[in-house]
């Protein structure tokens, strides 16, 4: 890590919440991000990871995509949805985010917008689901996904496989949840137990956040980024900016692990069992990105997913693999605006 860098946005913006409930009635909210002026062009969705929440996209101290989308004229739209760390904790699939939580934001954009398309940029689970909607048909107004991380195909490290199968078996017994915030303490039996075992595997820093983070969804010292792309302020900040991750979202994993792709747990609402089986039932366009050095999924699962698109739709995808990024340092990284985020806004401009 470096001392920490002041950036000035290039606008001004203002935000407006909405409160709104996904199909199955659970309450979501979005935050609209309002400029100086009326922005230009249509909506954009940011959809955030698992365990994470909307202003995981305008970390402290770096110029943040929401910064770049606005400074462009898009009309910048951040959801949170159920497994956002600013709602109430429920257990939750990525049938329940694909199935009900994506489509109701984009409905829910296109209603306060009148727009006739929307575009995604997401990242992790909020991209897998995202990418699991699309193909499966339930969100046909938007044109473009831009993903990062994940999206149909889960390719992990061995050491994250083992945790998958191994110690969840173990963890899912005495607490529906994996929370990151167990490294601040104070904890009691097996949140005390995980919180002292991964702190005497993370010796690369003394965050706890960025510790259990790097437990609870990857493997690596640490895993979702490098810390010499992060500034002083934004890896302190993240020791708030984790929540709750509950095991049935694990187990799914660990079943799409199994089948080589992302699977449903229970085939509803017009998802299928296997999202990467059939054609895409979608004229999205998607762009996919990770990081060459990511130790949550590796960057092959990317390629992976890719490869399935292209084989139905040659030539209209994009894939990119950027050296010297690891997972969510794509977003968060004190370069992101010079290495990554002028590669996504041309991605929304194709």
């Amino acid at each position: 890590m470096t001392a920490p860098t002041t950036v000035t946005p290039a606008v001004r913006y203002r935000n407006e919440v909405h409160f709104f409930t996904a199909d199955d009635g659970t309450p979501l909210t979005l935050i609209h991000v309002r400029g100086e002026s009326e922005p230009a062009k249509g909506p954009v969705l940011l959809v955030h990871g698992a365990g994470m929440r909307a202003e995981m996209f305008r970390p402290p101290g770096v110029r943040s995509i929401v910064d770049e989308l606005v400074a462009a004229g898009w009309d910048v739209w951040m959801l949170n949805w159920r497994g956002s760390l600013d709602l109430d904790p429920l257990p939750w699939t990525l049938d329940d985010v694909a199935g009900h939580d994506i489509p109701s934001a984009v409905r829910e954009v296109v209603a306060r917008t009148g727009a006739g398309s929307v575009k995604i940029v997401a990242h992790c689970q909020g991209a897998a689901a995202s990418s699991m909607a699309a193909v499966a048909g339930l969100i046909p107004e938007v044109d473009v996904v831009v993903a990062s991380g994940a999206s149909l195909h889960p390719v992990l490290p061995r050491a994250t496989k083992a945790k998958l199968h191994v110690l969840r078996r173990v963890l899912h017994h005495r607490s529906p949840y994996i929370d990151v915030a167990w490294g601040d303490g104070p904890e009691r039996g097996v949140a005390l137990l995980t919180r002292n075992a991964v702190r005497l595997w993370h010796t690369e820093c003394r965050n706890p956040g960025c510790n259990m983070a790097s437990f609870a969804l990857g493997s690596g010292h640490p895993a979702l980024w490098k810390h010499e792309n992060l500034t002083d302020a934004t890896h302190d900040w993240l020791r708030t900016e984790f929540g709750k991750i509950p095991f049935s979202f694990y187990a799914q994993l660990a079943a799409s692990d199994r089948a080589g792709q992302f699977v449903a747990v229970h085939p509803a609402n017009g998802l299928p069992r296997r999202f990467a089986d059939a054609p895409p039932k979608t004229d999205a366009r998607f762009a996919l990105f990770a990081g060459a050095e990511s130790r949550a999924f590796l960057p092959e699962a990317q390629k992976a997913t890719f490869d399935h698109l292209e084989r139905h739709h040659p030539g209209r995808n994009a894939l990119h693999v950027i050296p010297g990024y690891r997972y969510t340092d794509l977003f968060i990284g004190k370069r992101a605006h010079v290495d990554v985020f002028p590669l996504m806004l041309a991605e929304l401009e194709r």
